[in-house]
This record gives structure tokens, sequence and C-alpha cells, in this order.
């Protein structure tokens, strides 16, 4: 098995924008933290937070200024998605299209692989 690098997780535009807009305000250096854990209604749930910065361990991965991480435990749940943001009528969320994922739930926090 093939370790998964950051280079292996895209961010959107959209979510890149959000991302640099949510940092603004945060002291310099700080990233957004994509993270997987369990639990959820399938199993898995996304969770997302700011840290003040990176671990040596984590991966980053970073487009137009936005700086996301991955943590080592993580990462390999992430091989191949897409981080997205949305505004709709349902609201506006952060989204990870996850090819990994064989089943998710209607919130698109929670996936079963």
């Amino acid at each position: 098995m093939t370790a998964t690098a950051a280079s292996d997780v895209a961010l959107t535009e959209q979510a890149a924008k959000r991302i640099v807009a949510l940092l603004a305000s945060e002291a310099p250096g700080a990233v957004f933290r994509v993270s997987v854990e369990g639990g959820g209604c399938s199993g898995f749930q996304y969770q997302f937070a700011i840290d003040r910065a990176p671990t040596a361990e984590d991966a980053l991965v970073e487009r137009d200024g936005a700086r996301v991480a991955i943590d080592p435990a993580s990462i390999g749940f992430l091989a191949g998605a897409k981080i997205d943001f949305v505004d709709d009528l349902m609201g506006q969320s952060f989204r990870v299209e996850n090819p990994n994922a064989t089943a998710s739930c209607g919130c698109g926090t929670s996936f079963s692989i």
C-alpha cells in the first residue's frame, strides 16, 4: 500500500476562498484542519477546525493562499478526495467528495468505507 500524500487531496476554488477568509482573523501561521474520526451515522465523520499551526507530521494542502492540515491518521481516508465549500438553500458548509466512501449520510459529513 502506498502512502497518501497531500497532493492526493484537492481543494476547490470556493473552499480555498472560504478558508482564506476564515484564517484572515487568525494569528499568522494558522491552518484549517480536516480530520476523520470515528462516529457519525455512517461510521466515520469529517471534522473541521482551525489550528494555530500544523504539526511536523501533518500533510499540508495549499491553494490560493489557503492552508489545510491533515493528520497522518486521516490522510489515508482522504486519498483522491476533493474538499469543497457550498452555499445553497441548505446553508453554508464544507463538503468532502471522497471516492473511498462506499456510503454517506444526508448531512454530508458522515461516511463509511
